[in-house]
This record gives structure tokens, C-alpha cells and sequence, in this order.
């Protein structure tokens, strides 16, 4: 069986072409050996372009990754598979149908953009915001996200009573010349270096909590441009009376390496 190692901005991956039937698979050993975030498997579908089956390294599944997302954009790109509109691939994953776009090519690092789903669930929690942008997130904003103890504090929100029993992502923000986000990935139980879902419920809490976007476009798209521990990464949107619609991830991934078992 062959596989791929990704990175969308320091948030890696397995990645695993399932077109064709599999052997079934050890998606904790898989993660444990190669040291990765999480597992992905690409899968046909005859409504779309493919199939996004994600697993965090614990094993557990169910939710969409927007790293994950554009990993597996990059990954079809790299599989030769075109997308039936000749441009932008439609794809479902556990939350539902996305589109992705590749709109730079250098070598083994793609730039994708991402459209996730539309926000509608959205609400203040403790001493933040809680969101679901296809995961469950919630949001604080600090003074500097670098005196944060990551995993003490992470590992409190994200077991707190207020987001039981399913628990939730715990991000950390500050506002300075672009956003600065650190995120506790709960079924990784510890801090990763992005988390494509939690920069868009972070961008999204920004526009909640009254910061400024860094530029707005005529139709009133928001733009907010995201530092994550390594990658720079954006996050646009439609602001909407009780809803965020037409939201997009957009970032760096890398091809890191592929493999044969």
C-alpha cells in the first residue's frame, strides 16, 4: 500500500489513496509511526470528485479537519485526478460538501483554498466564543499567546464542563498586526502546530468580538490573515445577521515525503 505524508501548514498527515479496496487500517499505529496528526483516506464518489475520511491520531473520526482538507485537495492534484468543473474539486467530508481550489504550484508545496461550511452555530462561553466550523471549537482572546501554557490551559477548556460530554478545541488569539492563533487539538490531546478549522473559528470570533478585518471587499467579504505557529494562512467570509456563509481557508501544504508499505 502506498501513502503520502502531508504538512498544511505544519498540521501533517497520512494520506491514503482508498479509490480501490484496502486492507483494513491501523490509523493509531499509522499515526504513532510516522509521528503525524492525523490519517485521511481518499474514497470515490459518483457525486463528486471524492471522498474525505478523516481520523484523528487516537482513531476517533466524525468531524472535518480544514488542514485536512486542503492536504487532500493537494494530495487529488497530486493523484492526477481532475475535478469535473475543470477547475475547483467538490468533495464531502464528515460535515457535509466542500470545494477546493489550487491556485499555486511550486514544486511539492501547493497553496489550496478551501470553502468550508457555512457557521451558523456560534455563541459566548466561559471567557470566549464558542464555534462549530464543522469541529467544535472555542475561542479565547489573550494579551500574548506565548506565556500561554498550551497544554495545561488547553486540556482545561477542552474538558470543560460547559462543552460536555463531546468537548471542544481550545484556541488561544492575539490581535496584533495579523492574528496569532495557537490551538489544543482535542483527539490529539495536545497543541499542534494549525488547525484549519479552529483559525476559522478564530477569524470568525474576531469579526464577533469587534476586531477589525485587514481589508473588506466591495461585495463586504472579510479578510483576516492568520499566523499560526509556522504558516501565515487567510480566512474570508460574508458576515450575515446570524450566520457566517461563503467562509474560506486558504494556506500552504506540502508534499513531505511517500511511502510503501
Amino acid at each position: 500500500m502506498k501513502l503520502c505524508l502531508y504538512s498544511g501548514a505544519g498540521n501533517t498527515f497520512v494520506v491514503i489513496d482508498g479509490r480501490e479496496s484496502l486492507p483494513a487500517i491501523d490509523v493509531v499505529g499509522l499515526c504513532s509511526r510516522f509521528g503525524t496528526d492525523g490519517l485521511m483516506v481518499l474514497r470515490s464518489e459518483d457525486d463528486c470528485d471524492f471522498v474525505m475520511d478523516y481520523f484523528n491520531s487516537d482513531g476517533s473520526g466524525g468531524m472535518m479537519c480544514g488542514n485536512g482538507g486542503r492536504c487532500i485537495v493537494a494530495f487529488a492534484d497530486h493523484l492526477g485526478i481532475e475535478p469535473r468543473d475543470g477547475k475547483v474539486y467538490s468533495f464531502r467530508a464528515a460535515d457535509g460538501m466542500h470545494t477546493g481550489e489550487v491556485l499555486q504550484r511550486e514544486g511539492v508545496q501547493k497553496t489550496v483554498r478551501l470553502r468550508m461550511i457555512d457557521v451558523t452555530e456560534m455563541y459566548p462561553a466561559l471567557d470566549g466564543w464558542f464555534l462549530n466550523t464543522g469541529t467544535r471549537h472555542f475561542v479565547k482572546f489573550v494579551p500574548d499567546v506565548e506565556s500561554i501554557d498550551i497544554r495545561q490551559e488547553g486540556r482545561r477548556y477542552r474538558w470543560d464542563p460547559a462543552f460536555a460530554p463531546v468537548g471542544a478545541n481550545a484556541n488561544f488569539v492575539q490581535v496584533s498586526d495579523v492574528l496569532k492563533v495557537r490551538t489544543f487539538e482535542k483527539g490529539v490531546e495536545d497543541e499542534t502546530l494549525a488547525c484549519g478549522t479552529g483559525i476559522t473559528a478564530s477569524a470568525l470570533a474576531a469579526c464577533l468580538n469587534g476586531v477589525a478585518p485587514h481589508s473588506v471587499d466591495g461585495d463586504g467579504r472579510r479578510h483576516y490573515l492568520i499566523r499560526a505557529r509556522r504558516d501565515a494562512l487567510s480566512v474570508d467570509f460574508l458576515q450575515g445577521s446570524r450566520e457566517f456563509t461563503s467562509v474560506y481557508l486558504t494556506g500552504p501544504t506540502t508534499l513531505v515525503s511517500t511511502e510503501e508499505l
